[in-house]
């Protein structure tokens, strides 16, 4: 079988190097237990108009390169992925949420969609993640949102993220899992990590009944060193000043009926 060669995050490489980050992610995916059986999926842009996803039915910790699956905008099969020991596989029924997270974030290059247990665990116990608690995912992710509750594999995924994947690289989806975007394959499955990280911390300090507050100021900066790195969506600076409590301490938070919307309750 012959690849093509895409274009992502500036660099080029094959087609055939692309399946094969996403078969190796899908084994971390596997190992780590971010998924279990046949869940979770991922995908990749190969051109303005095409993509490479895993196929339906199949366990991420045992694929081949040539069983994943090239798709249009439409969700069809195209090109490659019709032909080879790949061609009766169909694409991941999570597909359109992949693809709305392409429609609405135009740089991103990769989506990973798991079921990590510590952040899936805190969505139905209804504690958010979209709160201030390390530097580190302050400044990369600036917060993490949990969506409203969709049914796995429906056009509903697609739905309850619109909003949220415009400003945010990781959400969690309440009772389901995660998605996760990035400009490449590996940044999308290293949001992931961040995210159950933060999750499973969140878990212990639940546990333990105790959380102390970041020192006076250091969040005002960690949200400027985001803001200079250029990764401040349209409208996140106020969200995080909210969830942070910053707005708070300069009398300027948002009235109750207008709270951002990674922060009203869950129903």
């Amino acid at each position: 079988m012959s690849y093509g060669r895409y274009t992502a995050g500036g660099s080029t490489t094959t087609e055939r190097a692309l399946r094969e980050e996403i078969v190796r992610v899908g084994q971390l995916l596997h190992v780590k237990g971010y998924v279990t059986a046949t869940d979770g999926n991922i995908s990749a842009r190969l051109d303005k108009d095409r993509f490479v996803v895993t196929p339906s039915g199949l366990s991420k910790g045992y694929m081949r390169p040539d069983q994943m699956v090239v798709i249009d905008w439409e969700a069809k099969c195209v090109g490659a992925g019709r032909y080879g020991p790949g061609r009766d596989l169909k694409p991941s029924s999570e597909i359109l949420l992949h693809l709305e997270a392409y429609r609405q974030r135009p740089e991103v290059n990769a989506v990973v969609h798991a079921h990590p247990v510590h952040a899936i665990t805190l969505s139905i116990a209804g504690i958010s993640l979209a709160r201030c608690l390390i530097p580190e995912v302050i400044v990369n992710l600036g917060m993490i949102p949990t969506t409203a509750y969709a049914m796995p594999a429906s056009a509903e995924g697609a739905t309850v993220i619109r909003e949220p994947i415009r400003r945010y690289d990781a959400l969690i989806l309440q009772r389901h899992g995660s998605v996760t975007v990035g400009k490449d394959i590996w940044e999308a499955y290293l949001n992931l990590e961040k995210l159950e990280n933060v999750a499973e911390i969140t878990f212990k300090l639940f546990q333990l009944g105790r959380e102390l507050p970041f020192p006076t100021g250091a969040v005002e900066r960690l949200i400027e060193k985001r803001e200079r790195a250029g990764l401040m969506q349209p409208g996140q600076r106020e969200e995080l000043e909210a969830a942070c409590g910053v707005c708070q301490l300069e009398g300027r938070c948002p009235l109750p009926n207008q709270r951002p919307l990674a922060h009203r309750p869950q129903e």
